[in-house]
């Protein structure tokens, strides 16, 4: 036996009845060779760590636009603490924790630059609109390795499609995400904020503490913990719980996501996204060689919001600077 099938037939044995099988993923869009020492889940998630799309999340924002501290999350940081939740969670209920990791670790990687403020600026400028988790499955299985994609399993694609979405995964492991990337993001974001006072823990409402919990570590640890007591043929919190998870969402959306310390520069980043990209519809020759081909076979505005998608906020910066900003000249 190979070590693959050793580790199929371990899973066969220590899952639990809900997990999503090695042996019973539903494929590849181009079918591929077995690996002797790897599943296929396992393959996937190697792939997107190995990808160019995932590296470039290091330079992408969380809450704060292009924060001046290096101690601030960024879209990698916070998708490794996405990550981290989905297998502590996975390997509590005997799910499929390779499954969990790899839709974790690429959930994200079609996110823009400025995050939403990014994202809602594109929405508004492609007439398709944009939604940063399917582009993250576009990404991953269509522009990344030179156009050819890293031809990932459709459960892997399905779990990141839905992370955040009116349909739900199809899998025990993409529900588990999803809820994995709201408990990360809801607390890290709340100590970013602390930090940077926006905030003051004081502020967080009552009832939510007492809940909860009054510490980021506490706050997740309850919220880990509710999750997997209460988990079974559905993934979900104790009523209780879920009641003051939503009304911490709630409270940051409001108080934090809509506040104006952090929205700030948005309207800055609404004007640079805007500038760059009708520069791009005008010149489509300035387009790097990968994205004019795009251009010729899916239109100029996919192209457009491929390129700008996938650039990081210094080069997003940069770019504009270079375009739109006079240079300094001196006198020979």
């Amino acid at each position: 036996m190979t070590i693959r099938e050793k580790i199929q037939c371990m899973e066969k044995v220590q899952l639990s009845s809900y997990a999503k099988l090695c042996t019973d993923e539903m494929g590849r869009v181009r079918k591929e060779e077995l690996c002797p020492l790897r599943t296929e889940f396992q393959r996937d998630r190697d792939r997107i760590i190995h990808s160019e799309c995932f590296r470039g999340l290091k330079q992408k924002t969380q809450v704060f636009l292009s924060p001046e501290s290096d101690f601030y999350r960024t879209r990698l940081t916070h998708t490794l603490e996405v990550s981290q939740i989905a297998r502590t969670v996975a390997r509590a209920l005997f799910l499929n924790e390779d499954l969990a990791e790899a839709i974790a670790l690429g959930h994200d990687v079609g996110h823009t630059p400025f995050g939403h403020a990014g994202e809602r600026a594109l929405n508004e400028l492609n007439p398709e609109g944009f939604h940063h988790n399917l582009q993250s499955v576009r990404v991953l299985n269509h522009l990344e390795k030179d156009m050819r994609g890293l031809n990932l399993t459709k459960d892997v694609l399905d779990g990141i499609a839905t992370h955040t979405n009116r349909k739900w995964p199809s899998t025990q492991e993409g529900a588990v995400v999803r809820f994995s990337d709201r408990i990360a993001y809801l607390n890290h974001d709340i100590e970013d904020v602390i930090k940077a006072k926006v905030l003051r823990q004081e502020d967080i409402p009552q009832n939510i503490i007492d809940v909860l919990g009054d510490t980021k570590s506490k706050r997740i640890t309850t919220l880990i913990t509710d999750l997997v007591n209460n988990s079974g043929e559905k993934i979900k919190l104790s009523e209780p719980v879920n009641k003051e998870y939503l009304a911490l969402h709630e409270f940051m959306v409001t108080v934090v996501y809509q506040n104006f310390a952090t929205k700030t520069e948005e309207t800055k980043v609404k004007k640079l996204i805007q500038e760059i990209y009708n520069h791009f519809l005008r010149y489509p020759e300035k387009l790097p060689e990968k994205y004019q081909f795009v251009a010729k076979q899916e239109g100029i505005h996919r192209a457009v919001t491929d390129h700008i998608s996938g650039m990081s906020d210094e080069y997003a910066v940069r770019y504009f600077s270079d375009v739109f900003v006079p240079k300094k000249w001196a006198l020979k």
